[in-house]
């Protein structure tokens, strides 16, 4: 025992490092400790998620405000290292307090949470995990068509948040506006094809059109903006070559490829039971045949 004595007295600064380890050990074990009995204890996994994020946040408070207290050895010392630490780390850790920083605001202002699908940083996917410091996201798109996930998962800086707009497909409002045109001949009976246009749509839409207007409303309520049609609209357009119809509907942002699939799929349907009355129109070619042309050359002897 006296053998340990002598040598802290000897070596002062090794023991204060070591000791500040252990302190350090200490508080990420609890930390980690709370975290597994909050992951057995709590059922819901919302509440679950945030209660575990909250208690890394506080972790990493704790510990910065020990790292500070522990290394001035005077607590009113507090606020004075704190302006000198900024000043020294904020140009090389301008990255990293920017991701923190941002990590506050997400979880603050609630920008997304995990189950969201946004857009950030020309990057699509669906978010399922935000941490200190990075946005984990399923991506969608890319060389897949449509949304569909391409199979990678893409960590973000949170600092991307303060550098760019981000665009949320589901927050407030989870349905999105989807198109798609459909040509048809001018032969057509186009009073016939509008009605079974109008009709499947109607069908294969309501409950996303029934569900979406009262979350509209709330969307209309809560910030400046006009009233939108949630109903399917229909509108006919004449060109060179065919009848244009453009059909406007409302979807579930995860549903967008399998619902325009149904549309396709029951619309070309009905159009075959009209036996010619209603066709579909496409790109042709129609070649002219060349006249024939009698060339009669003479010859001087």
């Amino acid at each position: 025992m006296e053998q340990i004595k002598h040598w802290i007295a000897e070596n002062p600064t090794i023991y204060g490092i070591i000791k500040y380890v252990f302190l350090v050990a200490f508080v990420l074990v609890i930390m980690q400790l709370v975290r597994r009995i909050l992951r057995k204890q709590v059922t819901d996994t919302a509440a679950r998620y945030k209660s575990q994020k909250g208690i890394e946040i506080i972790g990493y408070i704790i510990l910065v405000f020990l790292s500070f207290s522990y290394f001035t050895g005077n607590i009113k010392d507090f606020t004075l290292v704190i302006g000198l630490f900024s000043a020294g780390i904020a140009f090389t850790l301008q990255e990293l307090i920017l991701s923190i920083a941002g990590s506050l605001y997400i979880f603050i202002v609630k920008v997304y949470k995990p189950g969201d699908r946004i857009e950030i940083n020309g990057i699509k996917g669906d978010v399922i995990d935000v941490d200190s410091i990075y946005t984990t996201m399923m991506e969608i798109g890319q060389w897949v068509s449509n949304d569909n996930y391409s199979g990678r998962i893409v960590k973000l800086s949170n600092a991307f948040v303060f550098k760019g707009p981000i665009y949320n497909y589901s927050q407030d409002f989870p349905f999105i506006w989807d198109e798609f045109n459909l040509p048809m001949k001018y032969e057509s009976d186009i009073e016939l094809a509008k009605s079974i246009i109008i009709k499947i749509a109607s069908k294969t839409l309501s409950e996303y059109t029934s569900n979406s207007k009262s979350q509209w409303k709330d969307v209309v309520n809560k910030y400046y903006i006009e009233d939108a049609i949630v109903d399917p609209t229909l509108a006919i357009a004449l060109t060179d070559n065919w009848v244009q119809f453009n059909l406007r509907y409302i979807v579930d942002y995860r549903k967008r490829r399998s619902v325009k699939h149904i549309l396709y799929d029951e619309i070309y349907k009905e159009i075959q039971k009209t036996d010619g009355s209603v066709i579909l129109a496409s790109n042709t070619l129609e070649l002219i045949k060349i006249p024939e042309i009698d060339v009669n050359i003479k010859q001087n002897i």
